[in-house]
Protein backbone atom coordinates (compact mmCIF):
# COMPACT_ATOMS: atom_id res chain seq x y z
CA UNK A 1 0.00 0.00 0.00
CA UNK A 2 1.16 3.48 -0.89
CA UNK A 3 1.74 6.22 2.11
CA UNK A 4 -0.77 8.02 0.58
CA UNK A 5 -3.59 5.42 1.26
CA UNK A 6 -2.08 5.28 4.86
CA UNK A 7 -2.16 8.85 5.64
CA UNK A 8 -5.75 8.91 4.45
CA UNK A 9 -6.56 6.18 6.79
CA UNK A 10 -4.94 8.42 9.65
CA UNK A 11 -5.71 11.71 8.95
CA UNK A 12 -8.02 13.63 11.18
CA UNK A 13 -7.16 11.51 13.90
CA UNK A 14 -6.64 13.52 17.39
CA UNK A 15 -5.01 10.79 19.45
CA UNK A 16 -2.68 9.80 16.77
CA UNK A 17 -3.97 6.15 16.19
CA UNK A 18 -2.75 4.38 13.39
CA UNK A 19 -3.58 0.77 12.21
CA UNK A 20 -0.97 -2.04 12.01
CA UNK A 21 -0.70 -1.61 8.50
CA UNK A 22 -0.69 2.04 8.71
CA UNK A 23 2.34 2.20 10.66
CA UNK A 24 3.92 -0.97 8.15
CA UNK A 25 3.77 1.85 5.57
CA UNK A 26 5.26 4.46 7.25
CA UNK A 27 8.28 2.32 8.41
CA UNK A 28 8.62 1.21 5.12
CA UNK A 29 8.51 4.79 3.60
CA UNK A 30 11.44 5.35 6.31
CA UNK A 31 13.87 2.68 4.77
CA UNK A 32 13.12 -0.03 7.73
CA UNK A 33 10.43 -2.26 5.79
CA UNK A 34 8.81 -3.61 8.83
CA UNK A 35 10.04 -2.06 11.55
CA UNK A 36 8.76 0.42 14.05
CA UNK A 37 10.08 4.20 14.09
CA UNK A 38 12.47 4.44 17.38
CA UNK A 39 12.04 7.29 19.45
CA UNK A 40 15.32 7.87 21.75
CA UNK A 41 14.83 10.76 24.74
CA UNK A 42 17.73 11.16 26.52
CA UNK A 43 17.35 12.75 29.73
CA UNK A 44 14.55 12.48 32.51
CA UNK A 45 13.77 15.38 33.73
CA UNK A 46 10.31 17.04 33.95
CA UNK A 47 10.37 17.65 29.87
CA UNK A 48 11.68 14.37 28.97
CA UNK A 49 9.95 12.18 31.12
CA UNK A 50 6.55 14.10 30.52
CA UNK A 51 7.42 13.18 26.74
CA UNK A 52 8.39 9.63 27.20
CA UNK A 53 5.29 8.79 29.32
CA UNK A 54 2.71 10.55 27.12
CA UNK A 55 4.57 8.92 23.65
CA UNK A 56 4.22 6.00 25.77
CA UNK A 57 0.71 5.97 26.18
CA UNK A 58 -0.06 7.24 22.58
CA UNK A 59 2.66 5.29 20.54
CA UNK A 60 4.26 2.42 22.66
CA UNK A 61 1.20 1.29 23.82
CA UNK A 62 -0.28 0.40 20.80
CA UNK A 63 2.67 -0.89 19.31
CA UNK A 64 2.77 2.42 16.84
CA UNK A 65 6.91 2.84 18.13
CA UNK A 66 9.44 2.17 20.43
CA UNK A 67 10.01 4.53 22.76
CA UNK A 68 12.74 4.68 24.99
CA UNK A 69 14.13 7.30 27.59
CA UNK A 70 18.04 7.00 28.97
CA UNK A 71 19.11 8.24 31.72
CA UNK A 72 21.66 8.28 34.81
CA UNK A 73 19.66 8.46 37.59
CA UNK A 74 17.02 5.95 39.04
CA UNK A 75 14.60 8.29 39.93
CA UNK A 76 13.01 11.50 39.01
CA UNK A 77 12.25 14.13 41.20
CA UNK A 78 10.97 18.23 40.38
CA UNK A 79 14.12 20.37 40.52
CA UNK A 80 12.06 23.84 41.37
CA UNK A 81 10.95 21.75 45.07
CA UNK A 82 14.81 21.22 45.58
CA UNK A 83 15.09 23.68 47.92
CA UNK A 84 12.50 22.26 50.17
CA UNK A 85 14.70 19.36 50.37
CA UNK A 86 17.98 21.63 50.87
CA UNK A 87 15.96 23.32 53.97
CA UNK A 88 14.29 20.11 55.44
CA UNK A 89 10.46 20.63 54.73
CA UNK A 90 9.65 18.02 52.17
CA UNK A 91 9.99 13.99 52.17
CA UNK A 92 11.70 13.21 49.26
CA UNK A 93 10.13 9.74 49.18
CA UNK A 94 7.09 11.09 49.09
CA UNK A 95 7.51 12.97 45.62
CA UNK A 96 9.95 10.42 43.72
CA UNK A 97 8.91 8.79 40.60
CA UNK A 98 10.89 5.98 39.35
CA UNK A 99 11.76 5.31 36.28
CA UNK A 100 11.59 1.91 35.98
CA UNK A 101 7.91 1.52 37.17
CA UNK A 102 6.95 4.85 35.26
CA UNK A 103 8.18 2.67 32.07
CA UNK A 104 6.33 -0.32 32.36
CA UNK A 105 3.32 1.26 33.56
CA UNK A 106 3.55 3.80 30.38
CA UNK A 107 4.46 1.77 28.00
CA UNK A 108 8.18 3.19 27.24
CA UNK A 109 11.75 1.34 27.74
CA UNK A 110 13.85 2.87 30.54
CA UNK A 111 17.30 2.39 29.90
CA UNK A 112 19.74 3.55 32.86
CA UNK A 113 23.28 5.02 32.23
CA UNK A 114 24.80 8.41 30.87
CA UNK A 115 24.92 9.04 27.36
CA UNK A 116 28.38 9.74 26.49
CA UNK A 117 28.83 9.78 22.82
CA UNK A 118 26.69 10.46 19.15
CA UNK A 119 27.37 9.13 15.55
CA UNK A 120 24.66 10.79 13.79
CA UNK A 121 25.84 8.63 10.39
CA UNK A 122 24.97 5.70 11.78
CA UNK A 123 21.71 7.47 14.35
CA UNK A 124 23.05 6.17 17.58
CA UNK A 125 23.86 7.18 21.34
CA UNK A 126 26.74 6.15 22.94
CA UNK A 127 25.84 5.32 26.67
CA UNK A 128 28.56 4.83 29.66
CA UNK A 129 28.95 1.94 31.68
CA UNK A 130 26.60 2.41 34.96
CA UNK A 131 28.50 1.52 37.78
CA UNK A 132 26.75 1.78 41.42
CA UNK A 133 27.48 3.32 44.61
CA UNK A 134 29.16 0.54 45.57
CA UNK A 135 31.56 0.91 42.84
CA UNK A 136 30.08 -2.34 40.85
CA UNK A 137 29.38 -2.29 36.81
CA UNK A 138 25.69 -2.71 36.33
CA UNK A 139 25.44 -2.52 32.48
CA UNK A 140 28.03 -2.12 30.16
CA UNK A 141 28.92 0.52 27.28
CA UNK A 142 26.06 0.57 24.85
CA UNK A 143 24.80 1.85 21.77
CA UNK A 144 21.25 2.78 21.28
CA UNK A 145 20.14 3.15 17.51
CA UNK A 146 17.30 6.26 16.92
CA UNK A 147 15.21 7.34 14.30
CA UNK A 148 14.08 10.47 15.99
CA UNK A 149 16.25 12.02 19.02
CA UNK A 150 15.24 14.06 21.23
CA UNK A 151 17.81 15.56 24.02
CA UNK A 152 16.17 16.70 27.30
CA UNK A 153 19.24 16.73 29.41
CA UNK A 154 18.68 19.86 31.25
CA UNK A 155 20.80 22.38 32.92
CA UNK A 156 24.01 22.28 35.50
CA UNK A 157 24.94 25.04 37.83
CA UNK A 158 27.54 27.43 36.05
CA UNK A 159 30.04 28.93 38.37
CA UNK A 160 31.69 30.63 35.90
CA UNK A 161 35.09 29.09 36.90
CA UNK A 162 34.99 31.12 39.95
CA UNK A 163 37.91 30.48 42.53
CA UNK A 164 36.69 27.75 45.22
CA UNK A 165 33.20 27.17 44.39
CA UNK A 166 33.83 23.23 43.24
CA UNK A 167 35.55 22.60 46.41
CA UNK A 168 33.73 24.66 49.37
CA UNK A 169 30.02 25.55 47.23
CA UNK A 170 27.41 23.44 47.56
CA UNK A 171 25.27 23.11 44.04
CA UNK A 172 21.32 22.33 44.05
CA UNK A 173 21.45 19.61 41.28
CA UNK A 174 19.98 16.52 42.15
CA UNK A 175 17.99 15.24 45.08
CA UNK A 176 21.06 14.33 46.14
CA UNK A 177 23.18 17.69 46.56
CA UNK A 178 19.99 18.94 48.31
CA UNK A 179 20.34 16.09 50.91
CA UNK A 180 23.59 16.54 51.37
CA UNK A 181 23.20 20.50 52.39
CA UNK A 182 20.55 19.54 54.72
CA UNK A 183 22.58 17.39 56.66
CA UNK A 184 25.66 19.53 57.15
CA UNK A 185 23.25 22.51 57.80
CA UNK A 186 21.58 19.93 60.73
CA UNK A 187 25.21 18.69 61.58
CA UNK A 188 26.31 22.49 62.49
CA UNK A 189 23.38 23.09 64.14
CA UNK A 190 23.79 20.16 66.65
CA UNK A 191 27.62 21.01 66.31
CA UNK A 192 26.95 24.80 67.60
CA UNK A 193 24.40 23.87 70.30
CA UNK A 194 27.19 20.95 71.87
CA UNK A 195 30.23 22.83 71.70
CA UNK A 196 31.33 24.60 74.98
CA UNK A 197 33.27 27.65 73.71
CA UNK A 198 31.73 30.47 71.57
CA UNK A 199 30.26 30.75 68.15
CA UNK A 200 33.38 31.57 65.24
CA UNK A 201 32.46 34.16 62.53
CA UNK A 202 31.26 31.89 60.09
CA UNK A 203 28.93 29.60 62.24
CA UNK A 204 25.46 29.34 61.60
CA UNK A 205 26.19 31.43 59.12
CA UNK A 206 24.75 30.44 55.54
CA UNK A 207 25.60 32.14 52.20
CA UNK A 208 23.49 32.00 48.97
CA UNK A 209 24.99 33.12 45.96
CA UNK A 210 22.56 33.92 43.32
CA UNK A 211 19.48 35.77 44.14
CA UNK A 212 17.40 33.99 41.18
CA UNK A 213 14.17 32.14 42.03
CA UNK A 214 16.02 29.15 43.42
CA UNK A 215 18.75 31.28 46.08
CA UNK A 216 15.29 33.75 47.02
CA UNK A 217 13.11 30.50 47.65
CA UNK A 218 15.74 28.71 49.50
CA UNK A 219 16.82 31.83 51.67
CA UNK A 220 12.72 31.96 52.94
CA UNK A 221 12.37 28.45 53.33
CA UNK A 222 15.67 28.23 55.45
CA UNK A 223 14.38 31.15 57.17
CA UNK A 224 11.11 29.09 58.48
CA UNK A 225 12.68 25.63 58.96
CA UNK A 226 15.89 26.31 60.98
CA UNK A 227 13.95 28.39 63.73
CA UNK A 228 11.99 25.43 63.82
CA UNK A 229 14.88 23.11 64.10
CA UNK A 230 16.23 25.05 66.63
CA UNK A 231 12.90 24.83 69.04
CA UNK A 232 13.75 21.18 69.10
CA UNK A 233 15.50 21.60 71.78
CA UNK A 234 18.73 23.30 70.55
CA UNK A 235 17.76 25.90 73.30
CA UNK A 236 21.49 27.42 73.49
CA UNK A 237 20.99 29.13 70.29
CA UNK A 238 19.35 31.87 69.81
CA UNK A 239 17.44 32.50 66.43
CA UNK A 240 17.79 36.12 66.14
CA UNK A 241 21.55 36.58 67.22
CA UNK A 242 23.01 33.63 66.47
CA UNK A 243 21.49 32.53 62.91
CA UNK A 244 22.38 34.85 60.17
CA UNK A 245 21.33 34.16 55.96
CA UNK A 246 22.71 36.38 53.48
CA UNK A 247 21.33 36.46 49.47
CA UNK A 248 24.26 37.28 47.27
CA UNK A 249 23.42 38.89 43.59
CA UNK A 250 25.46 40.40 41.24
CA UNK A 251 22.92 42.35 39.13
CA UNK A 252 21.17 45.09 40.80
CA UNK A 253 18.76 43.86 42.08
CA UNK A 254 17.23 40.22 43.20
CA UNK A 255 15.77 37.92 40.80
CA UNK A 256 16.83 39.98 37.74
CA UNK A 257 15.43 38.06 35.33
CA UNK A 258 12.09 38.80 36.76
CA UNK A 259 9.48 42.35 36.36
CA UNK A 260 10.76 44.84 39.03
CA UNK A 261 7.94 44.58 40.92
CA UNK A 262 7.83 41.49 41.78
CA UNK A 263 11.79 42.03 42.88
CA UNK A 264 10.67 44.66 44.69
CA UNK A 265 8.07 42.76 46.54
CA UNK A 266 10.21 39.82 47.12
CA UNK A 267 12.76 42.33 48.47
CA UNK A 268 10.34 43.54 51.04
CA UNK A 269 8.96 39.81 52.15
CA UNK A 270 13.09 39.06 52.51
CA UNK A 271 13.55 41.77 54.78
CA UNK A 272 10.68 41.24 57.25
CA UNK A 273 12.57 37.21 57.37
CA UNK A 274 16.08 39.27 58.12
CA UNK A 275 17.60 37.74 55.18
CA UNK A 276 20.93 40.12 54.87
CA UNK A 277 20.39 41.03 50.85
CA UNK A 278 23.24 42.00 48.76
CA UNK A 279 22.88 43.57 45.71
CA UNK A 280 25.71 44.70 42.72
CA UNK A 281 27.84 41.95 45.02
CA UNK A 282 29.81 40.21 42.49
CA UNK A 283 31.65 37.12 44.28
CA UNK A 284 35.03 36.85 43.33
CA UNK A 285 36.49 33.46 45.49
CA UNK A 286 34.50 30.82 48.02
CA UNK A 287 36.80 30.21 50.93
CA UNK A 288 36.22 27.44 53.37
CA UNK A 289 34.71 29.62 56.19
CA UNK A 290 32.96 32.06 53.56
CA UNK A 291 32.67 34.42 50.31
CA UNK A 292 34.67 36.72 49.05
CA UNK A 293 33.65 39.77 47.36
CA UNK A 294 35.04 41.44 44.38
CA UNK A 295 35.90 44.01 46.31
CA UNK A 296 37.75 42.37 48.96
CA UNK A 297 35.38 42.77 51.65
CA UNK A 298 34.82 38.81 52.96
CA UNK A 299 31.67 37.51 54.31
CA UNK A 300 32.13 34.58 56.42
CA UNK A 301 29.77 31.42 56.46
CA UNK A 302 29.94 28.05 57.31
CA UNK A 303 27.77 26.71 54.52
CA UNK A 304 27.66 28.58 50.96
CA UNK A 305 25.29 27.33 48.29
CA UNK A 306 25.70 28.37 44.58
CA UNK A 307 22.57 29.51 43.03
CA UNK A 308 23.55 31.65 40.46
CA UNK A 309 23.70 30.80 36.41
CA UNK A 310 23.32 27.37 34.71
CA UNK A 311 25.02 26.02 31.69
CA UNK A 312 23.94 22.70 29.67
CA UNK A 313 26.08 19.99 30.72
CA UNK A 314 29.77 19.96 29.43
CA UNK A 315 29.62 16.79 27.02
CA UNK A 316 27.20 18.69 24.78
CA UNK A 317 29.56 20.95 23.54
CA UNK A 318 30.27 20.64 19.85
CA UNK A 319 28.95 16.63 20.52
CA UNK A 320 28.67 15.06 16.45
CA UNK A 321 29.06 18.21 15.14
CA UNK A 322 25.84 19.84 16.47
CA UNK A 323 25.96 23.78 16.80
CA UNK A 324 25.99 24.93 20.60
CA UNK A 325 26.24 28.55 22.34
CA UNK A 326 28.22 29.25 24.62
CA UNK A 327 26.48 27.96 27.96
CA UNK A 328 26.53 24.75 25.55
CA UNK A 329 23.05 24.65 24.67
CA UNK A 330 21.65 22.90 21.55
CA UNK A 331 20.89 25.70 18.87
CA UNK A 332 17.71 24.61 17.89
CA UNK A 333 15.08 25.93 15.29
CA UNK A 334 11.75 26.96 16.06
CA UNK A 335 10.67 23.32 15.28
CA UNK A 336 12.71 22.56 18.17
CA UNK A 337 15.08 20.26 15.86
CA UNK A 338 18.58 21.15 15.62
CA UNK A 339 19.99 23.35 13.36
CA UNK A 340 22.55 20.81 11.70
CA UNK A 341 20.32 17.50 12.15
CA UNK A 342 16.46 16.85 11.27
CA UNK A 343 16.37 14.06 12.86
CA UNK A 344 17.67 15.03 16.48
CA UNK A 345 15.80 17.56 18.53
CA UNK A 346 16.28 19.06 22.03
CA UNK A 347 13.76 20.30 24.75
CA UNK A 348 13.89 21.99 28.19
CA UNK A 349 17.14 24.01 29.67
CA UNK A 350 19.67 22.47 27.43
CA UNK A 351 17.94 23.80 23.87
CA UNK A 352 18.75 27.20 22.84
CA UNK A 353 15.16 28.28 21.42
CA UNK A 354 14.14 31.26 19.91
CA UNK A 355 11.04 32.98 21.66
CA UNK A 356 9.23 33.47 18.20
CA UNK A 357 7.17 37.42 18.63
CA UNK A 358 10.45 38.76 20.81
CA UNK A 359 13.25 39.42 18.55
CA UNK A 360 17.00 38.41 19.76
CA UNK A 361 15.28 36.73 22.66
CA UNK A 362 15.76 33.53 23.63
CA UNK A 363 13.01 31.00 25.59
CA UNK A 364 14.10 31.01 29.46
CA UNK A 365 15.25 28.08 31.04
CA UNK A 366 11.71 27.26 33.15
CA UNK A 367 9.84 24.75 34.12
CA UNK A 368 6.88 25.54 32.07
CA UNK A 369 9.08 25.73 28.84
CA UNK A 370 10.02 22.47 29.28
CA UNK A 371 6.10 21.01 29.59
CA UNK A 372 5.26 23.34 27.05
CA UNK A 373 7.78 21.85 24.35
CA UNK A 374 6.98 17.96 25.56
CA UNK A 375 3.42 18.48 24.98
CA UNK A 376 4.42 20.07 21.36
CA UNK A 377 7.22 17.32 20.86
CA UNK A 378 4.19 14.93 21.37
CA UNK A 379 2.49 16.47 17.62
CA UNK A 380 5.94 16.53 15.96
CA UNK A 381 6.98 13.29 16.49
CA UNK A 382 3.37 12.52 15.35
CA UNK A 383 4.09 14.74 12.22
CA UNK A 384 7.43 12.76 11.07
CA UNK A 385 5.69 9.61 11.72
CA UNK A 386 2.99 10.78 8.95
CA UNK A 387 5.49 12.46 7.02
CA UNK A 388 3.64 16.04 7.29
CA UNK A 389 5.28 18.92 7.80
CA UNK A 390 6.45 20.06 11.58
CA UNK A 391 5.14 22.97 13.23
CA UNK A 392 6.85 25.67 15.03
CA UNK A 393 6.78 26.06 18.73
CA UNK A 394 5.57 29.52 20.54
CA UNK A 395 6.34 29.63 24.20
CA UNK A 396 3.58 31.06 26.00
CA UNK A 397 4.84 32.94 29.28
CA UNK A 398 1.88 32.31 31.73
CA UNK A 399 4.27 34.69 34.64
CA UNK A 400 6.39 33.68 37.11
CA UNK A 401 5.68 32.93 40.83
CA UNK A 402 8.71 32.63 43.64
CA UNK A 403 7.89 30.79 47.14
CA UNK A 404 8.74 32.75 49.92
CA UNK A 405 7.62 30.54 53.22
CA UNK A 406 4.67 28.39 53.63
CA UNK A 407 2.49 31.01 53.49
CA UNK A 408 3.83 33.92 50.97
CA UNK A 409 4.55 33.88 47.50
CA UNK A 410 4.17 36.79 45.03
CA UNK A 411 4.02 36.51 41.39
CA UNK A 412 2.44 37.68 38.22
CA UNK A 413 0.16 36.34 35.53
CA UNK A 414 0.66 36.86 32.06
CA UNK A 415 -0.71 36.25 28.69
CA UNK A 416 -4.24 36.30 28.22
CA UNK A 417 -5.36 37.45 32.01
CA UNK A 418 -6.78 40.86 32.44
CA UNK A 419 -5.25 41.99 29.13
CA UNK A 420 -1.84 40.81 29.46
CA UNK A 421 -0.35 40.89 33.39
CA UNK A 422 -2.04 40.28 36.59
CA UNK A 423 -0.28 40.53 39.63
CA UNK A 424 -1.05 38.24 42.38
CA UNK A 425 0.33 37.35 46.33
CA UNK A 426 -0.93 36.08 49.28
CA UNK A 427 -3.28 32.84 49.24
CA UNK A 428 -4.18 32.97 45.81
CA UNK A 429 -0.54 33.17 44.81
CA UNK A 430 0.64 29.87 46.74
CA UNK A 431 -2.55 28.19 44.98
CA UNK A 432 -1.08 28.85 41.71
CA UNK A 433 2.49 28.21 42.63
CA UNK A 434 1.01 24.49 43.91
CA UNK A 435 -0.93 24.23 40.76
CA UNK A 436 2.17 24.01 38.84
CA UNK A 437 3.55 20.90 40.20
CA UNK A 438 -0.18 19.21 39.95
CA UNK A 439 -0.02 19.69 36.28
CA UNK A 440 3.59 18.08 36.29
CA UNK A 441 2.38 15.28 38.47
CA UNK A 442 -0.79 15.13 36.24
CA UNK A 443 1.15 14.99 33.22
CA UNK A 444 2.94 11.67 34.83
CA UNK A 445 0.48 10.08 36.31
CA UNK A 446 -3.04 10.87 35.50
CA UNK A 447 -5.95 12.24 37.34
CA UNK A 448 -7.38 9.56 39.50
CA UNK A 449 -3.39 8.82 40.84
CA UNK A 450 -2.54 12.35 41.65
CA UNK A 451 -6.13 12.86 42.89
CA UNK A 452 -5.58 9.68 45.98
CA UNK A 453 -1.84 10.63 46.43
CA UNK A 454 -2.74 13.91 47.36
CA UNK A 455 -5.44 13.11 49.98
CA UNK A 456 -2.98 10.25 51.23
CA UNK A 457 -0.48 12.85 52.20
CA UNK A 458 -2.72 15.69 53.15
CA UNK A 459 -4.04 13.13 55.81
CA UNK A 460 -0.45 11.81 56.99
CA UNK A 461 0.99 15.39 56.61
CA UNK A 462 -0.58 16.02 60.48
CA UNK A 463 1.41 12.93 61.91
CA UNK A 464 4.79 13.94 60.36
CA UNK A 465 7.48 16.47 61.76
CA UNK A 466 7.21 20.15 60.00
CA UNK A 467 11.30 19.70 59.54
CA UNK A 468 13.46 16.48 58.77
CA UNK A 469 16.48 16.31 61.58
CA UNK A 470 18.33 13.37 59.29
Amino acid sequence: MAYADAQRRTDGDPDGNLSVAAVTDVAEVSGRPGALHRIVIVGGGAGGLELATRLGDKLGKRNKAHVTLIEKARTHFWKPHLHEIAAGSMDIGVYETNYLAQSHWHYFRYRVGEMVGLNREQRSVTVAPFVDEDGDQVTPRREFSYDTLVMAVGSLTNDFGTPGAQEHAISLETPGQAERFHRRLVNAYIRAHAQAGPLRPEQLQVAIIGAGATGVELAAELHNTTRTLVSYGLDRIDPEKDMRLILIEAADRILPALPPRLSNAATKLLAKLNVNVRTSARVAEVLPAGVRLAGGEVIPAELVVWAAGVKAPDFLKDIGGLETNRINQLVVLPTLQTTRDENIFAIGDCAACPWLGKKDAQVPPRAQSAHQQASHMVKQIWNRLRHQPLAPWRYRDFGSLVSLGEYSVVGNLMGGLAGGNLWIEGWFARMMYLSLYKMHELALHGFWKVTLDTAARVITRRTEPHVKLH
